[in-house]
This record gives C-alpha cells, sequence and structure tokens, in this order.
C-alpha cells in the first residue's frame, strides 16, 4: 500500500542504506517532545498494523545530531511499497520513548485502513497539539546546536579537543569551566599552593639567607599551611572531576594525564595526613616535589613542549654520550700525565686537580664549561708550556665542537617536534571549525537528499554573538558576512571566514585628531614634525651625557661634599619634604626617600627616555620586537623552567639544608683552616655564604648561580666537602637539565622567532607605526599543511559523543 500526504511527502535519511527500497514514512526533520500520557513522540498515525516503542538507534546519545528527513516511526510490521512485498528499511531512531496513544488491533479500523492495496488515500494530518510540541521541540533543539558550535568554535580558538560531552547540561558546565572566572580561580590555587613553599618549614621569611646573619625565621603553627593545603586539593579535586566527567569514561581511561592527575593527588592527600599524624614534624614531604605537576597539567602548551623535549632526548642521548667518551678519555690521560712524582713541589696539578678519579672527572667537567679556566691550566702550564695543548686540545673539541652540536641538534630535532605539536593544533582548530559547521547545518531546511550541506548566515551570526573570542576576529568575521552576497555557507567558505583567526594580530597607532583650529593645527604640525622627534632623542641623549659626567665627578664624593646646584631642580619636592609627614624632617639625612634618593631616582626615569630612539633604528626595533614576542612566547618554556626549579630546589632542601655552617661552629673542622688562613677561591673565602639550600628562597637563587656556571666548581666542591661526595651528581644533573638542555631551546626558539622577524622585514611597513603580536602558532603559520576533508570528517565519526549523519 503507497501512502503519500502533502504534509509528509516520502523521503529517505541521508544516512541510512537502501537496505529495503521500499518507501518510509516520514516526519519532520527534528525530533518532537514526548506526549504527556505515555512519553512518546508526536508522529502521525499508523498506517497498518500494531506498532511498538521505538528502541534507541545504534550509537545514538545524548546531545547527537539527528538525520534530517529521518523517520521516527518504528512500526512492527512493515509498510510495503506497491505490493512488492519488501520490507522497508529500518529508520534511524532517537533515543525517545515512543507515543502510547496509538490506535490498538483491537479498535476499530478506519475506512481508510480498509482500503485495498492499490488503493490511494487520504492525506493523514496530526492533530493541531502535536505540531505545537513539534515546534518547540524544533526550538530547544535549535538552541542545542547552536549551543554546540558555540562551544566548537571555542574549543577551535583555543586549540582545545573537541572530543567532550555535547548535550545541553553537559555543554553549560563546559563553558562553566573555562569561564574567565573558573581559570582564574583554578590558577590562583596553583599559585598559592606553589608560593606555600615560601611561608612553610622552612621558611623563608627572612631578610638575608647568610647563615652568619641570618635571625630564627617566623615558622608557622602545625596546620595553618596544612589547611590551605587542603583548600587547593579540593578545589583540584573539583577539576579533576569536571574534566572526567566532560570527556567521558571511555576517553578518561585514554587520558594519561588525568589518570596522573588523579594519581597524584591521592598521593598529595596520603602524604598530607601522614604530616598531620606526625605533627608537621617530618623531615621529608614528598607532595611538595609533587606540586609543579599542577601547573604542568594545566597548560597545554607546557604539555607539548614537555613532549617534544622528550622527543629530542633521544637525539640528545647520542652527543651527550659521545660527550661522555670525551671526557673519559681525557680524564684517563690526564691522571697519567700529572700523576704523582717524587718531587712534592712539582706536584701541584696533581694536588689541586688531578688527585683521583672523582677529582679528575669534575675538574675537566668543570672546564667543559670553561669554569675553571685557566686556573686548571696553570699549575701545569708554569712548570712546561707544552702541557697548555692538552687543554687546549679538550676545550676546543669538548666545548667549540660537541656542545654546539648538541646545540645545534637540540634547535634542528626540538623544532620538528614542536612543529609537529602545533601541527596538531593547527588539525584541532580546523576540527572545531568543521565540527561547528556540521551541527550549524542540521538547522538546514532544504532537501533531504542535498548532496552537499549549508550553513544560514543568520544561524553563524546567532552563534557569534554568544562566542567569547577576540574582538578583532569577531568584527572581522561579522565585517565579512554583511557584504556576503548569498545567505547560505559551504563548509569551505565556513572555514575560509574563521581563518581570520589564525592572522597576526596588528596593533597601529591611532590616527592623528584633526583640530579646527589653525593655530592648533600649525602647533600639530610643529611637534609632529620628524625633526622634532630627533630634537627630543638630542635632549635625551644630552640628558644621558649630563647624568654619567655627574656620577663620574661625585662617584668619590661624601653625600655632604656633593654640589647642590644638580639638586636645585627639586625645590619644590624638597618643601613638601620638611612639611610632610614630620615637621623638621631632614631629608637628605634620613627618612623613607631622602632628597638625593629622590634625585637619583629621577635620573633613572630620565635614562628611561633615551629608550625613545629604538622605533627611528629599524634593526634595533627589530631586536626589540623580537624581544618583546619571546616575552608572550615563553610562558610553556618558562613554565617548565619553574617545574624543574622547584623540584631540584625542594629536593636540594631535603639533601643539604643545614648543611652550610658558619666557619665559628665547632662543627666545621678542615685542615685548611688550621692557620687562620683560607684557601684562594674556596666557598669559604669568596663568602658565598648566602648560597645555600636552608629554605625554599636560597635554594633557588643558589640553583640560579649553578646554572649561570659561573664558578659553579666552588657549589661542587663545598656540597661534596660539607655533606657527601655524591652531592655532585645533583649539581651535575642540574647543570644537564637547566644549562644544557633548557639554555639550548630556549636559543632555538630565539632564533626560529627572529629568523621569522628578519624574512618578514622586507615586506613589512615600518615597525615604528605598527606592531605585530606572534605566538608560537603563528611562528610555523608558513609551512604547516591544512588538513583534508577526508582527515576531518573521518575524525569526527570517531567523536565518542558526537554522531553525525553523513
Amino acid at each position: 500500500m503507497k501512502i503519500t500526504s502533502p504534509l509528509f511527502p516520502p523521503s529517505r535519511c541521508p544516512c541510512q542504506g537502501e537496505a529495503g527500497g521500499g518507501a518510509r514514512p516520514f516526519l519532520p526533520s527534528r525530533p518532537l517532545l514526548p506526549q504527556p500520557g505515555g512519553g512518546g513522540l508526536g508522529a502521525a498515525p499508523p498506517v497498518a498494523g500494531r506498532l511498538r516503542p521505538p528502541q534507541p538507534g545504534p550509537g545514538r546519545a545524548e546531545g547527537a545530531v539527528p538525520c534530517r528527513g529521518s523517520s521516527l516511526l518504528h512500526p512492527e510490521a512493515p509498510v510495503t511499497s506497491g505490493g512488492g512485498g519488501r520490507p522497508a528499511a529500518a529508520p534511524f531512531l532517537p533515543s525517545r520513548p515512543a507515543p502510547s496513544r496509538w490506535r490498538s488491533a483491537a479498535q476499530p479500523r478506519s475506512p481508510l485502513m480498509e482500503a485495498g492495496a492499490g488503493a490511494e488515500t487520504e492525506p493523514l494530518l496530526p492533530p493541531r497539539s502535536w505540531l505545537r510540541r513539534a515546534e518547540e521541540a524544533t526550538g530547544l533543539d535549535n538552541d542545542l546546536y547552536i549551543n554546540q558550535a558555540v562551544v566548537f568554535i571555542e574549543d577551535a580558538i583555543q586549540y582545545r579537543s573537541i572530543n567532550h560531552r555535547v548535550d545541553s547540561k553537559s555543554l553549560w558546565l563546559y563553558r562553566w569551566y573555562y569561564s574567565r572566572i573558573c581559570q582564574c580561580i583554578l590558577s590562583l590555587t596553583i599559585t598559592i599552593i606553589l608560593a606555600l613553599a615560601f611561608i612553610e618549614t622552612p621558611s623563608s621569611l627572612t631578610v638575608t639567607s647568610d647563615v652568619r646573619y641570618r635571625l630564627p625565621a617566623w615558622d608557622p603553627p602545625c596546620g595553618l599551611t596544612e589547611s590551605i593545603e587542603m583548600l587547593c586539593f579540593i578545589v583540584f579535586m573539583i577539576d579533576v572531576s569536571v574534566k572526567s566527567y566532560l570527556v567521558g569514561w571511555e576517553e578518561f581511561w585514554k587520558n594519561r594525564w588525568l589518570m596522573a592527575y588523579i594519581l597524584t593527588l591521592i598521593v598529595s592527600f596520603t602524604d598530607w595526613a601522614v604530616s598531620l599524624s606526625y605533627f608537621c614534624t617530618e623531615a621529608v614531604r614528598i607532595r611538595r616535589i609533587l606540586r609543579p605537576f599542577f601547573l604542568l597539567q594545566n597548560s597545554s602548551m607546557m604539555k607539548k613542549t614537555l613532549k617534544s623535549i622528550n622527543s629530542t632526548l633521544p637525539e640528545m642521548a647520542s652527543v651527550v654520550l659521545l660527550l661522555a667518551v670525551h671526557l673519559s678519555l681525557f680524564t684517563m690521560f690526564a691522571m697519567l700525565l700529572f700523576a704523582r712524582t717524587k718531587d712534592g713541589q712539582q706536584d701541584k696539578e696533581w694536588v689541586g686537580y688531578f688527585r683521583n678519579l672523582p677529582d679528575s672527572l669534575t675538574s675537566l667537567l668543570v672546564l667543559l664549561t670553561t669554569a675553571n679556566n685557566p686556573d686548571v691550566m696553570i699549575p701545569a702550564y708554569s712548570k712546561n708550556r707544552a702541557y697548555s695543548i692538552f687543554f687546549i686540545l679538550f676545550t676546543v673539541l669538548g666545548n667549540l665542537f660537541l656542545m654546539n652540536l648538541l646545540t645545534a641538534i637540540i634547535y634542528n630535532q626540538f623544532r620538528g617536534y614542536l612543529l609537529k605539536s602545533v601541527q596538531s593544533s593547527l588539525f584541532r582548530r580546523r576540527l572545531g571549525i568543521r565540527a561547528a559547521f556540521e551541527v550549524l547545518s542540521s538547522l538546514k531546511e532544504g532537501p533531504a537528499n542535498a548532496e552537499q550541506s549549508y550553513v544560514s548566515v543568520g544561524a553563524l551570526l546567532q552563534v557569534l554573538q554568544k562566542v567569547e573570542m577576540d574582538s578583532r576576529c569577531k568584527q572581522a568575521i561579522m565585517r565579512s558576512l554583511k557584504i556576503w552576497s548569498g545567505d547560505q555557507l559551504s563548509a569551505a567558505q565556513f572555514q575560509k571566514l574563521f581563518e581570520e583567526l589564525d592572522k597576526d594580530a596588528i596593533k597601529q597607532h591611532p590616527p592623528s585628531p584633526e583640530y579646527q583650529s589653525h593655530f592648533m593645527q600649525k602647533v600639530q604640525f610643529a611637534f609632529g614634525h620628524p625633526y622634532f622627534g630627533y630634537l627630543g632623542n638630542v635632549v635625551a641623549l644630552a640628558n644621558i651625557v649630563s647624568i654619567c659626567v655627574v656620577l663620574v665627578m661625585d662617584a668619590d664624593k661624601q653625600p655632604s661634599e656633593r654640589d647642590d646646584f644638580f639638586l636645585g631642580v627639586l625645590e619644590i619636592a624638597t618643601f613638601a619634604e620638611y612639611g610632610f609627614p614630620h615637621p623638621g624632617w631632614r631629608p637628605e639625612f634620613m627618612g623613607l626617600l631622602s632628597l638625593w634618593d629622590m634625585v637619583r631616582l629621577v635620573n633613572m626615569l630620565i635614562v628611561f627616555r633615551f629608550l625613545r630612539i629604538i622605533p627611528n633604528m629599524k634593526f634595533m626595533a627589530l631586536v626589540v620586537t623580537t624581544l618583546l614576542d619571546l616575552v608572550k612566547n615563553l610562558r610553556a618554556f618558562a613554565g617548565i623552567l619553574v617545574v624543574v626549579f622547584y623540584a631540584f630546589a625542594i629536593t636540594g632542601i631535603m639533601l643539604f639544608k643545614g648543611a652550610v655552617v658558619p666557619m665559628g661552629n665547632v662543627s666545621v673542622v678542615n685542615t685548611t683552616y688550621n692557620n687562620g688562613t683560607l684557601q684562594c677561591g674556596t666557598y669559604e673565602q669568596l663568602e658565598y655564604w648566602p648560597n645555600n639550600f636552608d629554605d625554599f628562597a636560597a635554594a633557588v637563587v643558589t640553583l640560579w648561580d649553578v646554572m649561570v656556571v659561573n664558578n659553579w666548581q666552588v657549589f661542587l666542591e663545598a656540597f661534596s666537602r660539607y655533606s657527601t661526595p655524591w652531592a655532585k651528581i645533583y649539581f651535575v644533573a642540574w647543570w644537564l637539565i637547566s644549562s644544557v638542555i633548557w639554555v639550548n631551546l630556549f636559543v632555538a626558539l630565539l632564533l626560529e622567532n627572529f629568523i621569522h622577524k628578519w624574512d618578514r622585514r622586507c615586506h613589512r611597513e615600518s615597525l615604528s607605526d605598527i606592531e605585530y603580536q606572534r605566538t608560537v602558532e603563528l611562528m610555523f603559520r608558513d609551512v604547516l599543511e591544512e588538513p583534508t576533508e577526508e582527515e576531518l570528517m573521518e575524525k569526527l565519526h570517531q567523536h565518542p559523543h558526537l554522531h553525525l549523519c553523513r
């Protein structure tokens, strides 16, 4: 029996196959609201036979995009077409219950149903209540599709993954989680838990870290910092719970970062409980070392950078192994060359640097960084000038060749892996934009068998009103839509609009104001002329020269001998200082800000005026803009450095806290000090007492001094003497991670940023008029490959919570 209706024309769902070939019943393209009596969907009356409630379709999830033109009926007795007897294909069903108000098989059949198999039937019109509910359901579904598109576009802007739940409640929770206030709360929590290291035992709240002059630090009572920690743990537990719910159970087991997040919280909470049970007297607190993980897991760029570093390590290992071989061979040569002799006066090289294998390795390792050059060579060189060949050859091969080769490998490999990471970020952006297009195309009214999907301009404008994005990009996209000739967008046109996100952010100086007054126009012309700028540069240069002359003349003078002529410009400030806040106050001798301090402050500000010449020199402007871009792009690198600094500082406190003791104490026993004299170049003679690991702030400064590798052999010798010879392993490991790996990564980023700036310098406008802001993603934009249509659709069909029809 063939059924036709002017309201519901026969059609097929684009996602269904040709299983049966028969005609299918047709309902509106969007699911309808359930009926109050039985919770079903409004639909046309049954055609023939008894109907059972429809079953959920395969793979159907809440929030999934339904097929346009798909049937919502699931008859038990299939409708046949023209007496052919072939059953119709199974329709695509939403996960909603069927209506309960169907006519049962025992009820009287209508005359229409009594008609023969070949008879034509009259149109079947649904009740008005069904149509009203269908319109309400359509509005709800439209809102869902709009919200899905908004979230997908925001994911694309932030390079986030779209593999999260897409139902209404989850979308609200998702946007709330990534709102500015929630992210600020999470960032503040991470900052607080990291800053606890400065105030918890051992506290850094002292004026100086010098062990000779440091007063006893304030130690917080037991439970104070632990309470703050517990509040932070609660925030982190909420954070990981929301993340786990949004990605879904299946994706949770695939996400190693989330599992590591939960494991870190479990270990931290366990250590926190143990700490309270011991009344905060335990020496080792494991949770302090784990705190940097909270910072690491919260930044996607830091994760990508860490992944790139991890991938670069195998290539670095070959050069590091070659360095180790180089160091070992020359160590053996040195021990043979500078062996102990019968003449004790000629054994200065052996006594000072090559007494045993650990000392020999340490001396040559430090020489590899040139920190003890030429000290390590002088005793042998004073004996015979031919010994210098050994040290020069070692330095040339190790420092000039192998170390620079390591830098080149790190730059090349890290750039390649970072490029792959940025390529995946581009894919995420394109995937998010395409997902937004697919859900918005479900709003399209048109033929169900259309081969190509479209999105209406009005729907996109409605989405853009809700999306949180840069105002410059939003205005550019909306301007493009306003001048668009048609009212629909294809997938390629939709992607083209959002390429505005990939463009450089440009800051132009505002245009000069226009004055009606003839006098103001002349003033504007005079002060806006380039010669006036040159005059300002000359005045700034004159200020610098005069300040230098005064500093040279007054360098060795007492404050009372200085010429008061140069202080005359501050007479008004002097009058204010005498009258407030204490009458009779003599600012030249006392006070928070004396007159001479004010002069120095003003001179410092005058020195900064000399920076105005930078925009007038294009090459200098290029260097400055490169440095500014580095500051913006170094957040991920700086974050990783903070993580490593934090972990090594906490480890150093556990290993060396209280190891360095002032010389006046009885615990310091060393034959070097028997005669009351100190050996030149030692920790004590150089007065490196503030560099210790007695608190977190002092540990950070000490690690910084070692990273710079200037006189770092002093720390190696001192802490191995004060604690244990194995302490050298700690400092060598820190040197490898900080100075060798991280500094070379910084050089790689600096070179890449400068090369891009230099290549673009020729065809850019004047750098004095326009400021270009670049991110790591935009740095590699010219060499990235656009993902294909097949790759995007294949990835979308793998979405765990979004099922598309096409």
